[in-house]
This record gives C-alpha cells, sequence and structure tokens, in this order.
C-alpha cells in the first residue's frame, strides 16, 4: 500500500510540473541553445538533434563525459590550428636572432640593425593582433552570457514568486539585472583595456634600454586585477548574504501563512494549504530544472571561447619555452610578456564566468533554501 499511496501522492506534483513547463516561453533561452549547437555541434554531436525542451526531459548525466570530450577535442583542434602561430613566432625569432648575430659580427652594422628592427615589429604586430583576438573572444563570450542571463532571470524569479519566494524576488530582481550590466561593462571597457595598455607599455619598454614604461604597466594591470578582484569579492558577498536572509524570510512567512490558513479559515483552510504546497512544490522542480539547464548552456557559451584564448596562451609559452635557449633580448621579452598577459585574460573570462555560474547558482540555492524552511 505505500508505494501506491507515494506515486498517487507525486502525480498532482508531476501533472503541475508538466502543466507549467508546457505553458512556459523557452524561446529566449532556447535561441542560446541553439547558437551553441549550430556553431559547436561538431563537437557536441549528441547534442546537435537536442532542443531545450528535449534537454529538460533528458538526464544529461551520461553526456556529461560525452562533453568534455568534445571540448578536449576542440582544444587539440585549436592547438593544431594555432601551430601555424607558434611556426611563425619560432621562424621570426630565429631571423631575428641571425640578425642580431649578424651586427655583432660585422663593423658596419646599419643594414642588420634595420632588418632586426623590422622583423621585430612585424612580431610585434602579429603579437598584437593575436592578443585582440583573445581580447575580442572574451568580450563577445561575456556579452552573450550577459544576454543570455537577463533571458533566463526572469523565467526563474517567476518561478520563485509562484513557489512564494516573493522576498527574494523583489531582492534580486534589481540586483542581478545591475551586477550583470556592470560585470559586461568593467571588464569590456575597463579590465581588458587597461591589460591591453599594460602589455603595450611593457613591448615600448623592451625596445630600448634607456626609456623604461614598465612600472606604468605593472601598475595599469595590478589596477585592472585588483578591481575586478574585488567587484568579485562584493558580488559574491551581496548574492550570498543578502539572498539567503531573504530565503529565511520568505520561508518564515510563507510558513506563517499556511499555519494561520489552515487553522483559523474554516472547511477550506486545510485544502487551500495542500494545493498551494503542490503548486509550490511544482514551481521548485521546474525552477530547478530550468536552472540546471540554464547552467550548462552558460557553461558551453563560455567553455569554447575560454578554451580557445587558454589554447592561445599555451602557444605563446610554449614558443617563449622553446626559443629561451638561443638567447635573451628583445624578442624573447616581448614573447614571454604575451605568454603572460594572455594568461591575464583567460583569468578575466574565467573570473567573470564564475560569477555568472555562482549568481545562478546561489538564486536556485535561495528559492530551495525558502522551500525548506516551510
Amino acid at each position: 500500500m505505500l508505494p501506491t499511496s507515494l506515486a498517487a501522492a507525486e502525480t498532482p506534483v508531476e501533472k503541475r510540473v508538466d502543466e507549467q513547463l508546457s505553458g512556459l516561453n523557452f524561446d529566449g533561452i532556447s535561441e542560446y541553445w541553439q547558437k551553441v549547437v549550430d556553431t559547436y555541434g561538431g563537437f557536441l554531436p549528441e547534442s546537435r538533434n537536442l532542443s531545450f525542451k528535449d534537454l529538460l526531459a533528458s538526464h544529461p548525466n551520461g553526456l556529461f563525459g560525452k562533453w568534455l570530450k568534445g571540448i578536449g577535442l576542440y582544444l587539440l583542434q585549436e592547438l593544431a590550428v594555432n601551430g601555424k602561430l607558434l611556426g611563425t613566432l619560432i621562424i621570426l625569432t630565429i631571423f631575428s636572432m641571425l640578425l642580431q648575430a649578424i651586427q655583432n659580427a660585422f663593423e658596419y652594422q646599419t643594414v642588420s640593425k634595420i632588418a632586426y628592427s623590422v622583423i621585430y615589429l612585424v612580431l610585434i604586430i602579429v603579437a598584437l593582433n593575436t592578443f585582440k583576438v583573445a581580447m575580442d573572444l572574451t568580450t563577445t563570450a561575456i556579452q552573450d552570457m550577459n544576454h543570455f542571463l537577463l533571458a533566463l532571470m526572469p523565467l526563474i524569479l517567476a518561478l520563485m514568486a509562484t513557489s512564494g519566494s516573493v522576498a527574494s524576488v523583489a531582492f534580486f530582481h534589481p540586483l542581478v539585472v545591475f551586477l550583470i550590466n556592470v560585470s559586461g561593462w568593467l571588464v569590456s571597457s575597463f579590465v581588458l583595456p587597461l591589460i591591453f595598455m599594460s602589455t603595450l607599455l611593457h613591448i615600448v619598454s623592451s625596445l630600448t634600454e634607456h626609456y623604461k614604461v614598465t612600472q606604468l604597466a605593472n601598475l595599469l594591470r595590478n589596477v585592472a586585477l585588483g578591481t575586478l578582484a574585488v567587484y568579485f569579492a562584493v558580488f559574491l558577498g551581496v548574492m550570498s548574504v543578502q539572498g539567503m536572509a531573504t530565503s529565511v524570510s520568505d520561508g518564515v512567512l510563507v510558513k506563517t501563512a499556511k499555519f494561520i490558513t489552515g487553522n483559523f479559515v474554516p472547511v477550506v483552510g486545510r485544502m487551500f494549504t495542500d494545493a498551494a504546497d503542490t503548486v509550490i512544490g511544482a514551481s521548485a522542480l521546474v525552477k530547478n530544472t530550468i536552472g540546471i539547464a540554464g547552467l550548462l548552456i552558460l557553461v558551453f557559451l563560455v567553455a569554447f571561447p575560454a578554451v580557445k584564448v587558454f589554447a592561445l596562451t599555451v602557444i605563446y609559452n610554449l614558443a617563449t619555452a622553446l626559443l629561451q635557449p638561443l638567447g635573451g633580448g628583445p624578442v624573447i621579452q616581448c614573447l614571454s610578456i604575451m605568454a603572460k598577459n594572455m594568461l591575464y585574460i583567460f583569468a578575466a573570462l574565467a573570473i567573470v564566468s564564475t560569477m555568472f555560474f555562482l549568481a545562478v547558482t546561489i538564486i536556485i540555492a535561495s528559492g530551495n533554501m525558502s522551500l525548506m524552511m516551510h
């Protein structure tokens, strides 16, 4: 009798979940899932014919390994594609070293100095173009995550309001929109330009022994990274502490309302609280399902651009390691600068994506916490 009664008790919740899922509009979210499938479907073959609603209904546990394998294959492809860049860097560096040896061997060094300068300028142009590509990838990935979260948040917050988390919705709605927009502006308009200026100043400092601006370059880089670290701490502190506080107040408020309704409203009070429990439980299940699917899409939106930036970082570090035995000088110093600052771009993208990921997780967890309270 126990399994039958449990199954019968679960039926209204499951029915309510199906009704809510069928009544929701997923066009704004499914557009981003379709973008991931269209752009990177070759590395996610199991997801090519998987719509967003299919993703909600499926159990992705069996797909995680295949998705990780696809991301790994994408990393290998990017390393192979950027092998041409590695070859270019090696050839230019070897030519510059040969010219440097020639100008040291002969008395008349004017021609070899000019040739060396030309090759060094070409190397700088190639490096800065690559750096600009990494910055554009990072900016585009952050903008995609911004727009996706602004499309995802109304659904999650509406379901939280249905499950009784009214105070949490009133707190999160303006805060999340503000923090998401500030994150995008902060990275694209402040952090990345400062890192780029720092890289440029370091390269200029490597051109001559007499005029150095490395301290200014380090200052710009430290300001950029310090600002991002402070914003990350404020973001998580406000979201987690205040979010949990509002979820507790929501749980106490709903529990009080249910107690008053069930005990002081005659006849229909208990029936009303039972129906409310069904609606609240179904809304929480739908919210968690959409939230988990949203987190998956968020990971895919950032994973492939991050892998591409990481591949560029590996290429520059590999070039620096392979060419260092040929000697020092401004060329090796330039490659070392590019490798280090490319890693800072990757770190900026990782920090912002972590902020967004944790924001969605905290919102989902706060809704579940208020549900546990009542």
